[in-house]
């Protein structure tokens, strides 16, 4: 007789084999990879004793026309000033973008190409890429190889071969952004269990470590991004309320104000890329001293020969960065409203990020919420914890009685476009992840046998000021009368945060479906205007909207009294006929403005016009039935 393995869902099927999983934060500054080992959540550091693996990768050649060679981490970093053109950091900001998306972040000395092997081109579809000494790269191989090399410490502190792990990502980040995370996790050979945004991986490790219960905020700033999340805490259960941020704002825009302070303070001429890098890493070096202490020197002699010796101070730092600070606080102000809270109900705020360790970071968010931050757990390990919890997890290695439910949100709403241009919100912003949703629609005209679905991102009323993220075609829809047919067009965003779309005509059952990968993603600017632009045209698109559908109402009320005519105009005297088509020339007039009074007007005027001709073209309806029937055979 066989005998089967049985087990609890989510575990084992052998309970003494621990299943290897880790949890990776892949940084815009520092990567770390971590584990859960005798219940405790721990970070795994290399064979020097180092936790963190510095974001950074270095291509080149072998001398004498040999083979590429790559340094990764620490060893990269030493090239940052030698071989800038070939030493890429920040490779985060990258992920999922084009160059329009990019063109805005300043002293890079990159060789960027646009998909279509046109260098700088300007606006490209697709993901932007880098020319180097081993060949042209995009960001997902670049990832792959600070991956790898975590994947790689990983097994070597395990002792075995990894099972999966669990990829963290800012909670801001959109489809492609995490498509092309995801892409780069594969490519270094591990296997995915899932996609955890930074501020939820953040809220576990805490959650879990301190028994946390009630609201509490995650301030997440990282080196490129940044990050707020409202959740709500309970035995068991981890509830994204709302979230919001900049998916590019962290502690690299704080380097470059520092940067741009230095030359304007010493009067630098403009600078080689090898000098500007150097440049950039003493104002990160200052950033950080400044942590600690009252005054940072910054002392450097550059390449051309010029010599820098200048002086900051935590005031002038704190000055020249008051605005970003601000940009954050104004990203965490709007998260509480769409959670429907006061700052006064948080009960703690959760720093993570190394850039969170900023005097003035502390400040100003102990300031808004009104008491201080939370430090307890290292910020720049916190989300690898949290991630590593989350791997154990669904590895299958829960421990009896750890049973916890992780309800996350996706930040912008997802909807299609209608007749008239109009955005119609299947999945709203804040929707609690995984989730499907599905709505019915139907065609516009008669005899219509295909539809054409268009997908989009965004708060406005209007597709035109939305993000448009795919296409797909539905043939084959038999030929019916307008509104006949019904197309049932589904939603569905997995616990990764990335959606597919489905669409079916429920009387054939054709079906047609995409996965949506969108060619790059949100830029900062479009993210956080599309949700700003939400509010500050909310009235103005409630009449767009309104204007719109009152003229696709028109519309099909022009096309059923012109299919009326040219059928039953018989019925109509000369003289009620001339007032049919003069309302509807009318309407036909007023149609393409923008006075909503005006084609209400038309339009009723259409109507009483039309009223005892649709009254006649019933009646013969109704005498064409009943012609030559017995009232016996009459069933009412």
């Amino acid at each position: 007789m066989a005998l089967l393995q049985i087990s609890e869902p989510g575990e084992s099927t052998a309970p003494h084999q621990h299943r290897l999983a880790v949890g990776i934060d892949l940084g815009t500054t520092n990567s770390l990879v971590a584990t859960v080992r005798s219940g405790m959540a721990v970070v795994l550091s290399d064979e020097l004793g180092r936790p963190l693996l510095p974001s950074i990768v270095s291509y080149g050649r072998e001398s004498g026309g040999g083979g590429e060679f790559i340094e990764v981490g620490y060893e990269a970093q030493a090239k940052q000033s030698i071989d800038p053109k070939n030493t890429i950091v920040s490779v985060k900001r990258f992920m999922g973008r084009g160059l329009r998306d990019i063109a805005h972040i300043e002293t890079m000395p990159y060789d960027f190409v646009a998909p279509d092997g046109g260098v700088k081109a300007g606006a490209a579809e697709g993901m932007v890429k880098l020319r180097t000494a081993a060949g042209v790269k995009s960001p997902v191989e670049i990832s792959a190889e600070i991956l790898k090399v975590l994947h790689r410490r990983a097994e070597a502190a395990l002792g075995g071969s990894l099972s999966g792990a669990v990829i963290t990502v800012p909670a801001y980040f959109d489809d492609a952004q995490r498509n092309a995370t995801k892409d780069a996790a594969r490519l270094a050979g591990l296997n995915v269990l899932r996609l955890l945004n930074e501020p939820t991986a953040a809220a576990i490790a805490y959650g879990l470590d301190n028994g946390a219960e009630g609201l509490y905020a995650v301030y997440d700033l990282g080196g490129g991004t940044f990050d707020i999340s409202i959740l709500k805490l309970s035995r068991g259960i981890f509830e994204v309320l709302a979230t919001g941020g900049d998916s590019a704002l962290g502690g690299d825009d704080f380097d470059q104000r520092v940067f741009c302070w230095i030359i304007e303070k010493a009067g630098l001429a403009p600078l080689s890329a090898s000098d500007a890098r150097m440049l950039l890493t003493r104002a990160r070096e200052a950033k950080e001293y400044l942590t600690l202490h009252g005054e940072a020197p910054i002392t450097v002699r550059l390449g051309s020969g010029e010599y820098v010796d200048v002086k900051l101070s935590t005031a002038v730092f704190s000055e020249i960065t008051r605005t970003l600070v601000q940009k954050t606080l104004s990203a965490t102000k709007r998260a509480l409203r769409d959670a429907g809270l006061a700052a006064a109900d948080v009960k703690g705020v959760v720093m993570v990020g190394g850039s969170t360790r900023m005097p003035q970071i502390q400040h100003a968010v102990g300031e808004l919420f009104g008491q201080e931050p939370l430090n307890n757990l290292d910020p720049d390990k916190v989300v690898a914890l949290g991630a590593a919890i989350q791997a154990n997890l669904l590895a299958g290695n829960r421990a009896p009685g750890e049973d916890w439910l992780l309800l996350d949100v996706i930040p912008l709403s997802l909807g299609l476009e209608t007749m008239g241009g109009l955005t119609e919100k299947v999945i709203p912003r804040n929707s609690t992840i995984p989730i499907a949703r599905a709505q019915e629609f139907t065609t516009f005209k008669d005899g219509q046998t295909a539809m054409m679905i268009h997908v989009v991102q965004g708060e406005r009323e209007l597709v035109a000021d939305c993000r448009s993220l795919a296409r797909l075609e539905l043939r084959g829809i038999p030929p019916m009368a307008a509104g006949a047919a019904r197309i049932r067009v589904s939603f569905q965003v997995d616990a990764d945060g990335l959606l597919s779309v489905s669409a079916r005509e429920q009387t054939s059952g054709i079906e047609a479906r995409v996965e949506v990968k969108p060619s790059y993603g949100l830029g900062d600017d479009e993210i956080a205007g599309m949700l700003k632009d939400g509010y500050t045209h909310a009235a103005d698109d409630a009449y767009r909207r309104a204007l719109r559908e009152a003229q696709v109402e028109a519309q099909r009320l022009l096309e059923a009294t012109r299919s009326a005519l040219a059928e039953d105009a018989n019925l109509l005297s000369e003289s009620e006929r001339n007032h049919v088509d003069a309302s509807v020339a009318r309407l036909q007039g007023v149609l393409v403005g923008d006075d909503r009074h005006a084609l209400d007007q038309a339009m009723a005027q259409l109507g009483q016009a039309t009223a005892e001709f649709a009254a006649r073209r019933m009646n013969q309806s109704v005498r064409r039935v009943l012609s030559g029937k017995k009232v016996s055979e009459i069933q009412i």
